[in-house]
């Protein structure tokens, strides 16, 4: 790695986020990323999202999804995240 000699403070707030943003877009654009997802996965998110747009009352409020998330992290032994998965 050879030193830069940027002065990054010397850029105006919105300069330095859009630094930030290439070189997040350069790392990305240089490391692979495994599909996570089956098609049959990707075409479950996109239908869920196509009814989502169409109708917005199917959405699950923030408050109600918080809960369900703690209440389930508090509950889980550690280790068994992986358990879980499938429920």
């Amino acid at each position: 790695m050879t030193a830069m000699n940027l002065d990054y403070k010397s850029l105006s707030i919105p300069e330095r986020i859009q630094l930030v943003g290439e070189i997040w877009d350069s790392i990305a654009e240089e490391t692979p990323v495994p599909n996570l997802l089956s098609l049959e996965e990707s075409a479950e998110l996109h239908r869920r999202l196509v009814d989502h747009v169409t109708d917005l009352s199917t959405g699950i409020p923030w408050e109600t999804v918080r809960a369900n998330f703690s209440r389930f992290h508090h509950r889980r032994k550690p280790g068994s995240w992986r358990n879980n998965l499938d429920h």
